[in-house]
């Protein structure tokens, strides 16, 4: 059997989710391939998707939370969308590629190759199946037609239902992150004297982080802050000039699993896949200076249950930061609310699944 998994370079999320699911794949003896949908679709068409979508994120959110109420028009009207036809024009390119490589199923961590793939499912009997990367049904999923729709979380198993997909074919087992994320032990070199806050800026950087980071070094002294940068070599450069000797920063780095797991407290981002592992590994967690739009979808939900602490600016992570490190019950209650909530062999889980229903089927 031969799997293709399709995700954008729109974001760091959807790519990482991808190279998780293929892993975990080959680690099953199935071939699993990545793929950038944009590169196979062609310069043109790529360029006009990407230009969509990286304009809906810029500035505060405003575009984007346009964007999804004009979504919600969409769906009402059921009017098929501009972004529907733009990724419609990709139909045949996707088509051919997956016959010319010989794949039995195709696997969409992002909306825009779903949306090829349900034009091409009209004419040709292929099978695919959806991966949400966020904790929200976002804008323009109601126009996709996959055969399995894997959703964060059981509770989300209602909106997912509200916008319109069958509630058979939607397997709330989370947003996979591969078991190797769960289980590397690899050593990182950071002092032992004392334990450590970790706060990660995303795979784009976005936020006041020089602030951020003087506050907390002024108010928390008892811990070393560990700053992950990721590729924002500006940023790492703006931070490497702070002169205190409780700051750790650090570039881009393939043992985020190893800082995170030796946290006690994670400060991140609200994006869909780095929430995950993060309450994979079960670690007391603060969602910072959320975007209007789908990030605060998955802030909102984390917070309202009850799995993580929300904060709209600087002093409020300050609070929250003071406010869970004091109270070890505080902690205790939210670890015990992920696991209740997120399933922490997410990718396993989907194997199996495609070993169940897949395998047979292309056998």
């Amino acid at each position: 059997m031969k799997v293709l998994i399709l995700t954008c370079n729109t974001g760091g999320g959807h790519t990482s989710c991808a190279k998780y699911i293929a892993e975990e794949l080959n680690m099953n003896d199935i071939h699993a391939d990545v793929c950038n949908y944009l590169e196979l679709v062609g310069e043109n068409i790529a360029r006009i998707i990407e230009k969509l979508y990286l304009d809906s994120t810029k500035g505060n959110g405003t575009i984007f939370k346009g964007v999804y109420r004009i979504g919600e028009i969409y769906n009402k009207s059921n009017i098929i969308s501009p972004v529907y036809l733009l990724n419609k024009m990709a139909k045949e390119k996707i088509s051919n590629y997956i016959k010319d490589n010989g794949y039995d199923l195709t696997i969409c961590t992002h909306l825009f190759p779903s949306m090829a793939l349900t034009e091409i499912k009209k004419e040709e009997n292929i099978k695919f199946i959806n991966v949400a990367t966020d904790y929200e049904c976002i804008p323009f999923w109601n126009e996709t037609n996959p055969d399995t729709f894997v959703i964060p979380s059981p509770n989300l198993t209602n909106e997912f239902v509200k916008k319109g997909f069958a509630k058979d074919i939607i397997l709330p087992i989370g947003i996979p992150v591969s078991t190797n994320f769960r289980l590397k032990h690899e050593e990182i070199d950071i002092p032992k004297d004392k334990e450590y806050i970790l706060l990660t800026s995303g795979s784009m950087g976005f936020g006041n982080m020089k602030n951020l980071v003087n506050e907390i070094l002024k108010e928390i002294k008892d811990y070393y802050l560990v700053v992950i940068c990721g590729n924002n070599e500006k940023l790492k450069g703006i931070l490497d000039k702070i002169d205190n000797p409780n700051l750790i920063v650090v570039g881009f780095t393939k043992n985020m699993s190893e800082y995170m797991q030796h946290s006690k407290v994670v400060i991140t981002k609200p994006g869909g896949l780095t929430t995950s592992e993060v309450v994979t590994l079960r670690k007391p967690l603060i969602h910072m200076m959320p975007i209007p739009g789908v990030e605060n979808y998955n802030a909102n939900f984390f917070a309202s249950n009850g799995m993580s602490l929300k904060a709209k600016n600087i002093e409020e992570v300050l609070t929250c930061l003071k406010k869970l490190l004091k109270d070890d019950k505080l902690q205790k209650n939210m670890i015990k609310k992920q696991k209740e909530l997120i399933k922490e062999n997410s990718c396993e889980l989907l194997v199996e699944y495609i070993k169940d229903n897949y395998m047979k089927k292309s056998a």
